[in-house]
């Protein structure tokens, strides 16, 4: 046990402000000093008073040192950060300040970087000195924070023009007072959780602005570099975008300022107030969000960057009984407040996104979670870039799924209770289109919150819509990204999966070619496994891997004859089809095994690939099939006859070519658990003579040698296993998303999955970063559409897109149209309008940052505590806290004796 250093105490109990407590060396004011400041420092700094600024010679004489030996101890002293200095006198003398831990020395300590990496200790002493001094006092601090910590200052666009404000409100102000003396650090609450290994993917990164003589410091002790003021404001754009808080430091008066933070919610110390302990009034601004909910479209944006979750959605429309109530954050003003009352999971629980009673059925549906009645809205408004945007900033690829996508929206629908579900999927057909016959297509920008390209190489295996979703959103985030593909051509299942009647492959590409633009490589006709190992892509640089190869193998039935000519599997014969319509004949009678949407296309496909007659056998009932009901009545309408509750027994051949096949009825398809557990009456039996057999009963994934050498585990059914949430196999470096985790599925549950695979990735590549902590789980709840009072409503019909002239059973081309112009605000206008936003007044800080995410004007700031922005001077928190401690008191025992 290392020996007590008695001068390394007492510095620690002098710049100590938790009340009452005696410094051990079990404290971390003791251990925070003790392995970076000696007991020379420790006695130049004892030698002066806290927060009160001395000169050199003042110092020397006091310690009893050298001038010389004094300046030079000084400045060690301000390179490791226990002290500062200024030049705020008037004669311009530097004169040196031993300031408090918190803000103060424990974070100057941790702006040195090569230090902290030394002394990771100083991350916890940080973090500790941040919250001990709060956890008794934080509830009897009053608006404006007493001269405590940090203040929110509002992104200034947000502040109403119409409200008075006063000048502190205004980073403007701020910037005009400190012209020309700005530098900017790293900032130290990411650092400290960085190191702590309770990162949330927030880099710590270029995003600390010191001003005034601050600047000079940071400069001086190698904390930072100067800034002129279009990188200030530059700064202050990207954390904007990012969603990061402004703040500035309150403990020197609204005379002074020496920071100006941009926070990372669930990173930032200072935030943690209203957050971890319910207590709002040490940080918050003046201003507080409301939402205008006839304007609110619950697209979602403002609560996907609330750092507090003060917003989350809830619903617009009435119920039977009303209104909806929705509960508030409890505070301390009138209430006895100890540990139970604080929220240990505040990082998390800001993540919530609505109300338990639910919010637009729509959102709640999409895999994706897209922001629909946003899009609808902006559509019927003519605005149809923006609706393209909002929609990619959940689904890169719309005209896809335009076109493909199997419409939970639209299945879940308010409107469906009525008449018809909105026809939500050709609305986003229609907004997709319109972008792809553009000239100039949207190209989302490619930086990230520091303005520059990450260095991190990361690997994508597999050029489906998972793999090209996880592209999409890494390359927005800045990464180098490579798309590795074994096909001569990016699409995956899309490509060659999907027939071009139902996705034409002009609309794959022109989608495809905006991830070229964006700078997402990629290196076709290579096997990840044969041609290229996992490992000597490691060596190449690559930091992470997002597998992403898909099902692409058919499944066979297992039973005799099935080798013969002209039996093949479905997904086999879609492949060959799609890679040569012109050549890829059938001729005679076609029997398809199946009864989901690939056995649909399947059929369909082989009818116009020359099949003179096409039936359909499945196990399940007509009402039990999982093909979508339009897909269903699309092959009807084909003269495709489907037969139900049969499956395959054998397959009768000649000659080694198929002759007939023997199907034997199903009784029962599902067990009393609803699995899949098919029951068959083998003596009841018929047989159907063909030309060709194609068996549609399921997927597999190929391997190969992909996994070879890796730690990656595999279910019974071929899929990988990994992390629910974070997608991580047992080798932490690779990922796996789409089909290879959750076996077949649609386009946007794997969009969906390559979204979350980025979320992933960043944290992964990043040391000290938590794959779940603070993470989006993207749950939403579905309203209670049985307890709905719907008076008015738009009483159109739904509309029906046209068709092209043409004989659909002849041609491989699409022949669906899109709505026309009128039809799109037709059916707009159905839109019941669900979901809005609601904010909890008592948990909003005003940061503003709502304001600048929602693009329907329906959420605004206002002056509702304009005490909020007092500033006061640290010395001087006593005489503002003793006064509202006493009313606070009293207040309590008044409703103590009312109960």
């Amino acid at each position: 046990m290392a020996e007590e250093r008695e001068l390394i105490l007492k510095l620690g109990q002098k710049i100590t402000d938790r009340i009452g407590v005696k410094v051990t060396t079990k404290d971390p004011e003791y251990w925070g000093l003790a392995g970076v400041i000696t007991d020379e420092m420790a006695e130049v700094a004892l030698s002066m008073k806290v927060r009160a600024p001395a000169t050199a010679p003042q110092i020397a004489k006091k310690c009893g040192k050298s001038l010389e030996r004094t300046e030079e101890l000084l400045q060690e002293m301000s390179v490791i950060g226990l002290i500062e200095y200024n030049w705020e006198n008037k004669d311009h003398v530097k004169q040196y300040i031993l300031p408090m831990f918190v803000p103060g020395c424990a974070e100057f300590m941790m702006m040195n970087e090569k230090q902290v990496e030394e002394h990771p200790e100083l991350a916890d002493f940080f973090e500790n000195m941040s919250r001990l001094p709060l956890e008794k006092i934080t509830p009897m601090v009053p608006l404006g924070g007493a001269g405590i910590g940090m203040h929110v200052i509002p992104v200034e666009q947000a502040i109403p023009a119409t409200q008075q404000s006063v000048s502190v409100e205004h980073i403007s102000y701020w910037l005009k007072k400190y012209e020309n003396k700005y530098a900017v650090g790293a900032c130290s609450c990411r650092r400290q959780q960085r190191v702590r290994g309770e990162g949330t993917g927030e880099i710590e990164g270029e995003l600390c602005i010191g001003v005034g003589d601050m600047a000079d410091y940071l400069v001086e002790t190698g904390k930072g570099r100067y800034i002129d003021l279009n990188e200030v404001l530059e700064i202050l754009q990207r954390a904007e975008d990012n969603g990061f808080v402004h703040q500035i430091t309150n403990i020197d008066g609204e005379d002074k300022i020496f920071a100006i933070c941009n926070c990372a919610p669930g990173v930032c110390n200072a935030l943690r107030t209203s957050q971890l302990f319910n207590t709002p009034n040490l940080s918050r601004s003046a201003y507080r969000a409301s939402v205008e909910s006839d304007k609110c479209v619950a697209c979602g944006r403002c609560v996907e960057f609330c750092p507090t979750g003060a917003a989350k959605l809830g619903q617009k429309l009435c119920t039977k009984d009303g209104q909806v109530k929705y509960p508030q954050a409890e505070l301390p003003d009138a209430v006895k407040w100890s540990k139970e009352k604080w929220d240990p999971d505040y990082r998390d629980n800001a993540k919530i996104n609505c109300y338990d009673t639910g919010t637009a059925p729509c959102k709640t549906a999409c895999p994706a979670h897209l922001p629909v009645q946003g899009y609808i809205k902006m559509a019927s408004q003519g605005r149809y870039m923006d609706a393209l945007k909002l929609i990619k900033n959940e689904n890169p690829f719309p005209a896809v799924c335009g076109a493909i996508c199997n419409r939970r929206c639209e299945d879940a629908c308010t409107r469906g209770t009525i008449d018809e579900p909105i026809a939500i999927d050709e609305i986003k057909k229609f907004i997709a289109a319109k972008e792809i016959n553009e000239k100039d297509r949207y190209i989302p920008k490619t930086v990230n919150h520091e303005g520059k390209q990450f260095e991190e190489k990361i690997a994508i295996v597999g050029a489906g819509p998972a793999g090209m979703s996880a592209a999409y959103y890494l390359r927005c985030k800045g990464y180098p990204v490579t798309v590795f593909e074994r096909e001569d051509k990016a699409g995956g299942m899309l490509l060659n999966g999907i027939p071009s009647f139902r996705l034409e492959k002009d609309v794959i590409a022109a989608e495809i070619e905006v991830l070229k633009t964006m700078g997402v490589e990629f290196r076709f006709g290579i096997d990840v496994g044969s041609d290229v190992t996992i490992q000597q892509l490691r060596d190449e640089g690559y930091k992470a891997f997002y597998i992403a190869i898909g099902a692409r193998g058919g499944r066979m039935a297992g039973v005799p004859g099935e080798d013969a000519k002209g039996v093949m599997s479905g997904i086999e014969f879609l492949n060959k089809v799609n890679k040569d319509e012109e050549h890829m004949k059938l001729s005679g009678k076609t029997v398809v095994i199946g009864g989901g949407n690939v056995a649909m296309d399947v059929a369909r496909t082989a009818l116009r690939a020359g099949s003179d007659d096409v039936s359909m056998y499945c196990l399940e009932s007509r009402d039990e099939m999982p093909a979508a009901k339009d897909e269903i009545e699309e092959a009807l309408e084909e003269n495709i006859s489907i037969n139900n509750g049969w499956g395959p027994k054998e397959i009768i051949t000649e000659n080694g070519r198929v002759k007939a096949v023997v199907l034997k009825k199903c009784t029962s398809v599902f067990n009393a658990e609803k699995r899949f557990a098919p029951v068959y009456d083998e003596n009841d039996t018929i047989t159907i003579e063909c030309d060709n057999v194609l068996l549609s009963i399921g997927q597999q994934i190929i391997w190969g040698n992909l996994l070879a050498g890796t730690k990656v585990e595999l279910n019974k059914n071929g899929t990988a296993k990994a992390d629910p949430v974070t997608y991580q196999t047992a080798e932490p470096d690779i990922f796996v998303g789409g089909d290879v985790y959750t076996g077949p599925r649609f386009a946007i549950d794997a969009i969906a999955a390559g979204k979350e695979g980025c979320v992933s990735i960043h944290r992964f590549v990043h040391k000290g970063h938590s794959l779940t902590l603070a993470r989006d789980l993207r749950h939403f709840i579905e309203l209670d559409k049985n307890n709905l009072d719907i008076e008015e409503y738009d009483n159109a019909k739904r509309q029906r897109p046209g068709r092209k002239s043409g004989d659909a059973a002849s041609t491989y081309r699409d022949l669906r149209e899109i709505f026309t112009e009128e039809q799109l605000k037709t059916e707009a206008s159905r839109c019941l309008g669900c979901g809005a936003t609601v904010v909890d007044p008592n948990k909003c800080i005003g940061c503003g940052l709502c304001t600048t995410k929602c693009e329907f004007d329906a959420i605004h700031l206002s002056r509702d505590l304009p005490d909020a922005s007092r500033m006061t001077k640290s010395e001087d928190k006593l005489k503002k806290i003793l006064p509202y401690m006493i009313k606070r008191e009293i207040k309590i025992k008044f409703n103590k004796d009312k109960k």
